[in-house]
């Protein structure tokens, strides 16, 4: 995650000169602005595509001079999502939620900072999540295929009826992976705290079995000058 695998090698440059100071006013790809659970991170990376890598920016002046950097150091090119400029629109249908097998509005599965939500309005807010292609088709005839549907396994009707699908390589994981990060991170809160409660337990049983050492040292000892008294 820190080396940014995955990513475009634009990205990566434009990142990089960010953390050295040299380009202002950059937030972050869009990967790296929302969270999303495990269970529609396929989902999320497939309706967002290769928009994942989109970097958002505060200005048009602030993606200008980023497309300035790349344009001079021939390093790539990639796409700015000013927050100044973008705007997005959300699907309004009729009835969706009545559909067998509708989830929610790709939007409404991520999580956010709320100076961000134009930018996944835009990226998202037109795009149907489904449980699987069966669903996804039949909503999709429903609605004269009118808007994007994803399924929880990453395969697509696309407005216009065509479909995309298979296995999936492109960008897969990199939501995921931010996710796993967190999720191994409370793990091991989790764990650190039940260690220092079996450490506090061992530190108590640890004394409780000294203390009962020497009592059974004491009782060796009483029994070995019985037997001494006993030849005596």
């Amino acid at each position: 995650e820190k080396n940014m695998e995955g990513y475009q090698g634009s990205v990566k440059a434009v990142m990089r000169e960010v953390r050295r100071g040299v380009l202002k006013g950059i937030h972050a790809p869009v990967s790296q602005i929302i969270t999303v659970k495990d269970k529609y991170s396929s989902a999320i990376e497939t309706a967002l595509g290769a928009q994942i890598q989109n970097i958002v920016t505060d200005t048009e002046n602030d993606a200008k001079k980023a497309i300035g950097f790349l344009k001079e150091s021939h390093a790539g090119r990639a796409t700015f999502l000013p927050l100044t400029a973008i705007k997005g629109k959300v699907l309004d249908e009729k009835d969706l939620d009545d559909c067998f097998g509708y989830i929610n509005l790709a939007s409404e599965l991520v999580e956010y900072d709320k100076k961000y939500t134009e930018i996944i309005k835009s990226l998202l807010g037109r795009t149907v999540v489904a449980e699987d292609m069966d669903c996804a088709i039949a909503i999709g005839k429903k609605y004269s295929n009118r808007f994007k549907i994803v399924t929880l396994d990453g395969q697509v009707i696309n407005a216009g009826g065509s479909m995309t699908g298979g296995s999936r390589t492109q960008n897969a994981g990199i939501l995921s992976r931010s996710t796993e990060i967190e999720n191994i991170r409370k793990t091991t809160q989790e764990l650190s705290a039940r260690l220092r409660l079996m450490q506090e337990d061992y530190k108590i049983l640890s004394e409780d079995l000294a203390n009962v050492t020497a009592e059974l040292d004491g009782a060796k000892a009483d029994l070995l000058n019985s037997q001494e008294a006993r030849i005596r």
